[in-house]
């Protein structure tokens, strides 16, 4: 069972990512007296809490691994969004002792690439009358939470962003692959786009691309 300290100290900071090809590499700062770390790593977004975590779940790297490698490489393994927490350890008689430090100093995000969503709109019914039917087509690389996207009615004009116009959620989740969403009814002189519920979120994860 690995043992785990609560600290005030920043043993290890200034965490970056950069890609390299077909992976990508971790640095960050060592404080002088930190010999290895364990480096614990999850879904973006994913609870946490370290006194729960299973023991398998940290990979243990040694200061001498980093030199050797020139810090922490990682194979890009899809697309998706991940969290890496560096923790330094202490040797406490000869074995690696956790320190939990307070802050985010030794945590980073790792974006392995955005996952592409198309979409289109096909309009049918009559020319004379007022309404017309839209279906919408969306096509998407990875399955797509129904929270993650929107679509947003205007007359007139096209809306500018998901608050501009009527708003509507999705019902379903979206698969890989085409998902045809259910025919709805709007006025001749409507205008619908898709925006993302969470701009900052979701726009470093997917991108939204009309057909």
């Amino acid at each position: 069972m690995i043992n785990r300290e609560e600290t005030t100290e920043t043993f290890i900071k200034d965490v970056t990512c950069q890609h390299q090809g077909s992976e990508y590499v971790l640095n960050w700062h060592w404080a002088q007296d930190i010999s290895c770390v364990y480096v614990h790593k999850s879904q973006f977004g994913a609870p946490f809490d370290v006194n729960e975590l299973d023991d398998r779940q940290f990979k243990l790297y040694t200061r001498e691994e980093y030199k050797v490698h020139k810090g922490l490489r990682e194979k890009t393994d899809g697309i998706g969004r991940y969290t890496y927490r560096i923790f330094p350890c202490r040797l406490d008689n000869g074995k690696p002792l956790l320190l939990m430090p307070d802050g985010d100093a030794h945590v980073i995000h790792v974006s392995t690439g955005k996952a592409k969503i198309y979409y289109s709109f096909k309009r049918g019914g009559s020319w004379f009358s007022k309404h017309q039917s839209l279906q919408i087509r969306i096509f998407s690389e990875i399955p797509i939470a129904r929270d993650v996207l929107c679509y947003v009615k205007k007359e007139g004009s096209p809306p500018a962003h998901k608050d501009d116009g009527t708003r509507y959620n999705f019902i379903r989740d979206l698969e890989p692959g085409v998902n045809l969403m259910p025919e709805i009814e709007v006025r001749k002189k409507d205008v619908v786009r898709l925006f993302f519920t969470d701009g900052k979120k979701y726009g470093e994860m997917y991108e939204l691309i009309p057909e």
